[in-house]
């Protein structure tokens, strides 16, 4: 980084240190739009749904939503290839919808961020159909277009510009013949990839940004934004043995130019707002070091990142070869992150999202245990030090879907694997087998709100099944019980709103190599907060700690405050703890 550049932002400090980090004491909500609620019939969750719900997301409590995409789109994957950026797609409503949806929001004192996808749009996209009209064409450079290998036949299998396999399964590049080259495009063939060594492009995106933040959105969570940076020379990747394709995450995730981008997006869109604006990086593959400099506040990139070490710990050779959670794999992850990020940036904290499984069916018990081991999962991420990200449903409980067949999946990523592996010869039913635990429908399925039969989602055919369990598991049912899952949740979020200790208390692990109880403490001042959770169906007697100058041996504990228990505050002696428990004590020093 230059040193004009350096000086540009550290006098880019316009607003106050805490209007700047109220993030700190927040917590997100994401909603799936397609998935949460219907309110025209049609069995697609739309905006006025939404809008309809604004009073339950806040009798929950939660400070921000974060809304993935509603732009115009053909939905080949579920709108994450995007074809307008400054309207909404008809499934969802219209642009007053929206607005009537943001007023909403902010008169119930919460915030709303969008889904930012820039590494890509829709191959329906107006710039990607100028860009493909010729090779002439002043918006050619908007993406990445390329002959095919030197001395091989355009369009034959191999003549592709390099060797990277898609994450959506094939190669990165699609030949058109129209043009005779091909264009890259890390995931579906849909959705050809940004150039964004292109000026005009990036220009083109802070314009459409600062529309938005105009409009009164306040923020964005940026989708796979450490890919937009390539190495211009696109070279081969490293073939795995017996493989086909080459990774080419080394020359595309966070790249030569990533941090100059995010600089200049800073300065261009968010420097002198009049309001703090929200910002997280969705970074597949990012290192806690280059974690570090994203969210540093004096480089002004980003407030923080996703990162994703911790929903890979149960992954075998890929995501669809699940394998058994090691708790002191999960406590040295998450450990390793709040240790990392304690000084210089922030930790995002979630379990779910719109890609990965339901957490109760994949770290927890679903079945007699789903209630108490949904809410030690909850308090566990909820009382590490970073942001929290509740998914629609996770404050229920809300479990796997069945999948049974190939019939049952909607995702391209599910699709186009089971596709590839039957065509190489594998049985279907073994590859759906595989596919069933980690499959991204299994967070998509429509949101429980009561046990109709299509869980009052939607008064029509829901464009993905609803979950059998919603009969059990739905809002209403849980609205009623003090004991649900849901009110859990909003105890967490009364908690980290109430205990300063909670969202700025420094952080220690305790007990890193046991396999079934996660233990820590957070420390603010004179407040020091122990949170002991057992993660196994049988009962636990907990190893003391044997380093008690960390303030966690458990005498000093025994006339401690129970701020916080999935089983009742009245939760037996210190250090016993049930199947699935999980509760958080509060001491004050005196004197």
């Amino acid at each position: 980084m230059t040193t004009s550049l350096t000086t540009t932002l550290a006098d880019d400090r316009d607003d106050t240190t805490a209007d700047r980090d109220w993030w700190k004491s927040a917590v997100v909500y994401q909603i799936y739009p397609r998935s949460f609620a219907d309110s025209d019939g049609d069995g697609i969750g739309d905006l006025r749904g939404i809008i309809g719900r604004l009073d339950y997301l806040a009798q929950l409590g939660v400070d921000v939503l974060w809304l993935s995409p509603v732009y115009r789109s053909p939905q080949d994957d579920n709108g994450y290839d995007i074809s307008d950026y400054q309207d909404i797609d008809p499934s969802f409503g219209t642009l007053a919808d929206f607005d009537e949806l943001l007023a909403g929001v902010h008169q119930r004192g919460m915030k709303l961020v969008m889904d930012l996808v820039v590494n890509h749009t829709s191959d329906q996209h107006p710039w990607f159909t100028e860009s493909r009209s010729s090779p002439d064409n002043p918006k050619r450079d908007w993406y990445w277009w390329r002959p095919a290998r030197e001395g091989m036949d355009p369009g034959v299998p191999g003549a592709e510009p390099n060797n990277w396999r898609s994450i959506f399964s094939g190669p990165t590049w699609r030949f058109d013949e129209a043009t005779g080259e091909y264009y890259l495009h890390l995931f579906a063939h849909t959705q050809p990839d940004l150039n964004w060594e292109n000026p005009e492009v990036r220009e083109a995106i802070y314009t459409m940004m600062r529309w938005w933040l105009d409009r009164g959105v306040d923020g964005f969570r940026m989708d796979v934004i450490n890919m937009i940076s390539k190495d211009p020379a696109l070279p081969d990747g490293v073939v795995d043995d017996g493989g086909t394709y080459g990774d080419g995450g080394p020359f595309f995730l966070c790249g030569p130019r990533i941090h100059d981008y995010l600089q200049e997006m800073h300065r261009e869109v968010f420097a002198g707002r009049d309001r703090p604006i929200l910002t997280v990086g969705e970074m597949p593959g990012v290192t806690l070091e280059e974690a570090r400099l994203y969210t540093d506040p004096e480089r002004r990139e980003l407030d923080m990142v996703f990162q994703f070490e911790h929903v890979g710990l149960d992954h075998g050779t890929s995501k669809w070869d699940s394998r058994e959670l090691r708790l002191r794999d999960l406590k040295a992850s998450l450990g390793r992150w709040q240790e990392g990020l304690a000084e210089t940036g922030w930790n995002s904290l979630y379990w779910n999202n719109h890609d990965q499984p339901r957490i109760v069916s994949r770290f927890g018990d679903d079945g007699d245990h789903r209630i108490r081991s949904a809410a030690m999962l909850a308090t566990v991420l909820h009382l590490h030090r970073g942001t929290p990200y509740i998914y629609q449903g996770e404050e229920l409980g809300m479990t796997n879907a069945p999948l049974l067949a190939i019939d049952d999946f909607r995702d391209i990523e599910s699709v186009n694997h089971h596709a590839e592996a039957v065509a190489a010869g594998a049985e279907s039913a073994d590859v759906v087998a595989a596919m069933r635990p980690m499959a991204r429908d299994n967070s998509r399925t429509p949101m429980h709100w009561d046990a109709s039969p299509n869980a009052g989602f939607t008064d029509g055919t829901p464009w993905i099944a609803v979950n059998p369990n919603h009969a059990e598991i739905n809002a209403a049912a849980q609205l009623e019980d003090p004991a649900s899952v849901f009110h859990h949740y909003r105890r967490l979020i009364e908690l980290r709103h109430s205990e300063p200790a909670v969202a700025h208390g420094d952080f220690t692990m305790l007990l890193p190599d046991d396999d079934r109880v996660y233990a820590f403490t957070r420390r603010l001042g004179d407040t020091t907060l122990l949170v002991l959770a057992n993660f196994t169906d049988s009962p636990v007697v907990v190893t003391e700690p044997t380093d008690a100058a960390e303030g966690a041996d458990w005498a000093g504990w025994s006339d401690s405050e129970v701020l916080l228990s999935n089983v009742g505050t009245d939760s037996g002696r210190i250090g016993e703890l049930a199947p699935w428990e999980a509760t958080v004590y509060r001491r004050v020093a005196t004197g």
